[in-house]
């Protein structure tokens, strides 16, 4: 079986976590530090603060913003459900807004539309490692809350992703485009993050202000240091494997991903196809091939609402593919085979 994900490691990975048990000095300290200047200069940020997971980030960044009880914050439908959590815990309500039809970003006309005196922020995701321009969406008035944990290295308006928003959160889970294992960063502004960074953990404070033990360790800021050091590699051979599949798909009956060069990083290479999601999913199974839908369920299903129509034809319309950088050629071209025999059938 061809597995839908992979993380990317290897021996100088191994090392260089195994230097910071040697060390003995294990909980967030120096190397956490290190990550958190490292992490900032790559995204062309003032600062950053490593916790302990992608949602955390997203909460500790709508803290910084002062989101709270009353507020609302707008947040695709088309997404996981750490964005709805993070809100929820807050104190804030989520407002849901639908899906573009060619990016599966939010929808900037939708969310506009959606927008009342008490919303404090919205929350954009790059959605399976496209970037989008954030203007239209800043030039409605409202911070923006850039989701980059599946668009770390893609650029777009002249910049990395992570630095067209008010703040920027970025998730290092086991399958994300670098890895920390579980943890996540808040990046932008000096002063925002830094009251992201006093969130984080809670020890030895003057006062009780509500606060959290969110911390990244030493050992998971080495690994993602490691990973840091080989990224442009790791994404160089992720638009090799897009490209492949690209040549591999041409003529097939199924909706390839947008060709957007830099800005797209390829998390996830997402088609769209014409037949039952499931049914072409299990036949893919069937071939030694793992594949998913790239969203699990639309929030709004969870909540029993509708009125999402761009959200709900993704939904029944996509595949995400294999696509990292350990899938070797051969394995591509035995993904793209089974697709075209499937989609044929």
């Amino acid at each position: 079986m061809i597995p839908h994900s992979r993380p990317t490691l290897d021996a100088e990975d191994a090392a260089r976590v195994a230097a910071v048990v040697r060390g003995g000095f294990l909980a967030q300290g120096p190397e956490a530090a290190a990550f958190e200047r490292e992490m900032a200069r790559y995204l062309g940020v003032e600062d950053a603060a490593a916790v302990a997971s992608g949602s955390a980030a997203l909460e500790l960044a709508l803290r910084a913003l002062g989101v709270g009880a009353g507020d609302e914050v707008v947040i695709p439908t088309y997404t996981c459900d750490a964005l709805h959590h993070a809100v929820v815990r807050c104190g804030a309500t989520p407002i849901l807004a639908d899906a573009d039809p060619v990016t599966a970003a939010l929808a900037v006309t939708d969310v506009a539309r959606r927008l009342t005196a008490r919303t404090r922020a919205i929350i954009a995701v790059h959605a399976f490692g496209l970037a989008t321009d954030l203007a239209p969406l800043c030039a409605l008035g409202v911070p923006v809350v850039e989701d980059c944990a599946q668009a770390l290295g893609a650029r777009t308006a002249g910049r990395r992703a992570g630095a067209l928003g008010a703040l920027a959160v970025c998730s290092f889970y086991a399958t994300k485009l670098l890895t920390t294992g579980e943890g996540g960063l808040v990046a932008g502004p000096a002063a925002l993050v830094a009251r992201a960074r006093d969130g984080r953990d809670y020890d030895e404070r003057e006062d009780l202000a509500p606060r959290f033990n969110h911390k990244l360790t030493d050992m998971q800021a080495a690994l993602g240091r490691s990973q840091l050091a080989r990224f442009d590699g790791f994404l160089a051979r992720r638009r090799s494997l897009a490209a492949r599949y690209r040549a591999a798909l041409a003529g097939v009956a199924c909706e390839l991903p947008p060709d957007a060069g830099e800005a797209h990083v390829y998390h996830r290479f997402v088609v769209g196809v014409r037949r039952p999601v499931d049914e072409v999913l299990a036949a893919l199974a069937s071939r030694g091939i793992a594949a998913r839908r790239p969203v699990y369920r639309p929030l709004h299903r969870a909540r029993g609402e509708s009125g999402f129509p761009v959200a709900e034809r993704l939904w029944a319309t996509q595949v995400s593919l294999p696509c990292y950088p350990l899938l070797a050629d051969a394995d591509a071209e035995r993904v793209a085979d089974a697709l075209r025999r499937v989609l044929a059938a």
